[in-house]
């Protein structure tokens, strides 16, 4: 990641030298001036505490088992720079565990399924089932039609090629796909678990989150979201009455998803999606006291233990965003009631659903009269404009600092391919297989999971990194079944790892397939005793004794080993042709992208035009130009990008920076950058001592300038009024700046002595620094207010006398600018009383119809020429413009006496020259005359088109009524222009 790891291991050295309780009131003043941050209440800490514990683990094995350390050539422990290094790597190893250990939850239990339930075994795995059979009304076209159907191609195809055993039953759990029966061995689950952890280990989607450096929150919140979801999963294991295990699990869950509201705000994401799966078990009718009791505990240990995360405090119990999981959470108890008083009672179907009908009618009056008293009251928090934009059509958020992030905007196809790769393929194969033959309360989850990672990571391309663990996990279901598969067709049973390893894992489906062979063998029966005349009673199980059979005839074995031959053979060439190419095509593409990413952004390899490779640092040189070059309690105006480098770097002072707490202040900083030079420096002379600019092409600050002067508009309405897209700040064509861009101070300071004419004011900024290859320009601010800096020290705001809570304050010369601005209130704001609908929808319309937005900022531009054109003509002209029809008008600007050099002249020679043809239309249909207008020499936009030969220019002018007969000062025609 470009920026934020300088943050993270800043607060890092914070907490490790300073300890959690300064940590946590710590009001950091190096970062958002004036204002400052209170660090401790707005950062998720638990990567940093994670960090500091590990340091000073190392530290006290070094220091207390000093010679067995030293036996291994180990003299001192690491340092903490090297362990924040360490840390994405190590915790994306123990996030490729939990994937592994996700898919091995979903497979387990297959083949022992039935032999559990016989057995009577609690925690045993549970029947597997199609998720159409769950379903109302196509659960019976299921069982009636689908079922029989896929029986007999089944039949058809068992009595061609041998034993497939992929019969389908609703009523019965489903053996192995194309494996062996219950009794011949376990599920492939241990297989499964290895392909995922595989898969995991290098899949692009996660390597983008686990390279080493790239020390950010995500690295570790993805193994804290993977152990919740697996700890979940296997909360859910065995039988409906096993509420003991449970229990045990879903507490852990619940403490994993503490970690996780810890590490990172993502948390969100992961306490709803529990509580959708949750929910959506109890309307497929899978309710039952296990998932009470592993559901109940989950919330409760989670969410109390959440709150007590300073950034996160109440809002589990106010945001909007999270009174999803809390109504399931009051819901399931009202499920568990009825289904308790149901048992005792031993109600009718009919009793059940009138007592179902009243408790939840009686909850549903108490919760509309709740919230009719408290929603007045502003109690219940906002959806978040990025969590809101995951919803909308547009994919916009109406807020243009959010929408301005490149990681916000919507994911493409080749994104997928390029962060998954092969993944992309195999995982729905895995998803059908799960949702066809292998839906259980756990694995149904990555069903749910699968849903949302892809909704929300199409809506933003930063959440591919949430496709990650469920690709992996439903690949290795696909890999791992088609494994067993090939062992099934080779050894004529399928073997499974799982019989050496499920006692480690913790599983128990090993014990309960052993306990019923052991029973098979010896003629007994298993389990549960049936009741005469149950339907169980007439089919027959795999532990009962089976009747003696005739020995096979030489014409079935002949035909067994053919069919053995050509399936071996068709797997071979299966995985000859196809596997093992696509493997290591997807190992290569996998490692080439983990070098790439490895690569720190702030250096980077380049070629010049001679071919030569260089090693770009010019960010960093500027980095360091500042901290050797500058006082200690310099200040850096620079856009919000770099605030994090500026301060881990160079140790000064910064504006703004990447945590984006205050979008006035943000919208402050971008008027200052994209108002004209002598306004911004007005403000930036309270503001800093110097401004630091991205030069030297490609992503430079230039480039993003729209979106600056975008997020200033939507504080400081008059910066283009109307417009709250801004279009008349940016490129015309080919990179020529509209005027509103080319008069604007970051324009000046972007482009000094790059090009023709354009020079900063050299009584308002002086150069002191360029970059060796020019991507990064320094100036110092002149005319520095003194008083405003020593104000600001003298005026921080403690919410208590003595407490450490003190933000800063604007000083009084930027006060009534501030008060300019309005603050911003989004849609999602509805508890505001200064809503802003107007400016919304102008925002969405204008982004929705980017043509008509263009039109429009271009007619304004044109505008402005016009007035500025009327105030630069001689005083006829300025006096009588507006009182003359048109053809009068063009007679005044080709009478000789008005040929004048002015800025009308100039301004149209400009846009002929630099082919400004949008620009030049919406001028000449707001003041058709202006085609006509005539230069000392005589000559006017005719002769200019044809001396550069555009035609298009011509063109144009030709429509608006301009002649190419008339002639200038030397008799000459803007024909002759063509042909000299």
């Amino acid at each position: 990641h470009e920026f934020d790891p300088y943050f993270n291991l800043r607060a890092t050295e914070y907490l490790y030298h300073n300890g959690w309780g300064r940590f946590a009131h710590w009001f950091d003043y190096k970062v958002w001036y004036p204002l400052g941050r209170p660090v401790g209440t707005t950062i998720y800490p638990g990567m940093q505490v994670t960090s500091v514990f590990i340091k000073r683990s190392f530290d006290w094995i070094v220091a207390n088992f000093s010679s067995v350390v030293a036996s291994y050539g180990i003299k001192k422990g690491m340092s903490l720079n090297d362990v924040c290094c360490f840390v994405p790597a190590w915790f994306g190893s123990v996030a490729t565990l939990f994937t592994g250990l996700m898919a091995y939850e979903a497979t387990v239990g297959v083949s022992g399924a039935k032999v559990g339930e016989e057995a009577g075994g609690k925690g045993s795995p549970q029947a597997f089932r199609c998720l159409l059979s769950g379903v109302p009304l196509l659960g019976y076209v299921y069982a009636k039609a689908i079922v029989p159907t896929v029986n007999v191609v089944m039949k058809s195809l068992d009595s061609v090629f041998g034993s497939n055993n992929l019969g389908i039953d609703t009523r019965k759990p489903l053996p192995t796909l194309f494996g062996s029966s219950a009794t011949s061995g376990s599920s492939p689950a241990v297989e499964c678990g290895l392909f995922a952890a595989a898969i995991m280990s290098i899949v692009p989607a996660h390597i983008m989150r686990s390279v080493g450096g790239g020390y950010d929150n995500e690295s570790v919140a993805m193994s804290a979201m993977t152990a919740t979801f697996w700890l979940w999963m296997r909360s859910l294991r065995g039988d409906g009455d096993n509420t003991q295990s449970g229990m045990a699990w879903g507490a852990m869950a619940g403490i994993a998803y503490f970690y996780m509201a810890a590490v990172w705000g993502g948390y969100v994401f992961v306490i709803n999606l529990v509580g959708v799966h949750c929910a959506l078990l109890i309307l497929f009718g899978r309710h039952s006291s296990k998932l009470h009791r592993s559901y109940t505990l989950f919330y409760l240990i989670g969410t109390a233990l959440a709150t007590s995360v300073p950034v996160v405090g109440w809002t589990p119990l106010k945001s909007l965003e999270q009174m999803g999981p809390m109504a399931v959470f009051f819901g399931i108890q009202l499920v568990e009631y009825c289904e308790v008083k149901r048992k005792k009672e031993k109600l009718s179907f009919k009793e059940a659903w009138k007592l179902r009908i009243k408790v939840f009618g009686a909850a549903g009056l108490v919760a509309v009269a709740l919230a009719a008293v408290i929603w007045p009251t502003g109690y219940f928090g906002p959806i978040s404009a990025r969590v809101r934009g995951l919803f909308v059509k547009h994919t916009k958020t109406g807020n243009p600092l959010v929408d301005s992030v490149a990681e916000h905007q919507p994911a493409s196809a080749q994104a997928y391919t390029q962060y998954l790769s092969d993944v992309v393929y195999i995982a729905p194969v895995g998803l059908a297989l799960v949702a066809l033959f292998h839906v259980n309360d756990s694995s149904s989850f990555l069903l749910v999971y699968a849903a949302a990672a892809y909704f929300f990571s199409h809506k933003m391309v930063r959440l591919i990194l949430l496709t990650g663990p469920i690709g992996s996990a439903l690949a290795g279901v696909a890999l791992g079944r088609v494994s067993g598969w090939a062992m099934a067709a080779l050894l004529d049973f399928q073997p499974s790892f799982g019989d050496l390893v499920d006692p480690i894992a913790g599983g128990d489906e090993g014990e309960v397939a052993i306990e019923a062979e052991v029973a098979n063998k010896k003629g007994g029966k298993k389990g549960k005793k049936k009741k005469k005349g149950d339907k169980a009673d007439e089919e027959p199980v795999e532990t009962q004794e089976k009747a003696p059979s005739s020995p096979p005839s030489v014409f079935s074995m002949l035909r067994s080993v053919l069919v053995r031959a050509a399936r071996v053979g068709l797997f071979a060439y299966a995985v000859q042709e196809y596997a093992i190419p696509h493997a290591q095509a997807f190992y290569d593409m996998s490692h080439t992208v983990a070098k790439q990413m490895s690569h720190p952004t702030i250096l980077f390899k380049a070629n010049t035009r001679d071919g030569q490779t260089i090693i770009v640092d010019d960010y960093r040189d500027a980095y360091l130009w500042l901290r050797d070059n500058t006082p200690e309690d310099a200040r850096i105006m620079a856009w919000w990008d770099y605030g994090y480098q500026i301060t881990g770097i160079a140790n000064r002072t910064t504006v703004a920076d990447g945590n984006t707490w205050n979008h006035e202040h943000i919208a402050l900083l971008g008027r200052a950058l994209t108002s004209p030079e002598k306004e911004g420096h007005r403000i930036a002379r309270h503001l800093a001592d110097y401004v630091l600019v991205w030069a030297g092409g490609g992503g430079d600050d230039l480039a993003k300038s729209p979106h600056l002067a975008r997020i200033a508009n939507s504080i400081y309405r008059h910066m283009c009024p109307g417009d709250p897209t801004c279009r008349q700040f940016g490129f015309l064509q080919q990179g020529v700046p509209s005027p509103m861009m080319e008069a604007s101070l970051l324009y000046k300071l972007h482009s000094h002595g790059q090009k023709p004419g354009v020079e900063a004011d050299n009584n308002r900024f002086r150069h002191v620094h360029t970059s060796k290859y020019g991507k990064v320009r320094i100036y110092k601010i002149l005319s520095v207010s003194k008083d405003s800096k020593e104000w600001v020290k003298k005026n921080r705001k403690c919410n208590v006398p003595g407490g450490w809570y003190c933000p800063g304050q604007y000083p009084p010369a930027l006060q009534k600018i501030v008060k300019e601005g309005r603050n911003f209130a989004q849609l999602e704001d509805f508890n505001r009383g200064d809503s802003d609908e107007e400016y919304q929808k102008k925002y969405f319309d204008m982004l929705n119809n980017p043509d008509k937005a263009k039109r429009k900022a271009q007619k304004k531009m044109a505008q402005q020429e016009r007035k500025k054109a009327a105030a630069s003509g001689s005083d006829s002209y300025k006096a009588d413009l507006d009182k003359m029809d048109p053809s009068q008008r063009i007679r005044v600007m080709n009478n000789r006496a008005n040929w004048k050099d002015t800025e009308l002249t100039s301004t149209m020679w400009s846009m002929i020259a630099e082919s400004k043809l949008d620009l030049l239309e919406e001028v000449l249909e707001e003041e058709p005359a202006f085609g006509h207008v005539r230069s000392s020499d005589g000559r006017g936009p005719m002769f200019w088109a044809h001396e550069f030969g555009n035609k298009r220019v011509v063109d144009l002018l030709k429509k608006y009524g301009v002649s190419e007969t008339e002639r200038d000062a030397k008799g000459m025609t803007p024909l002759d222009m063509r042909k000299g």
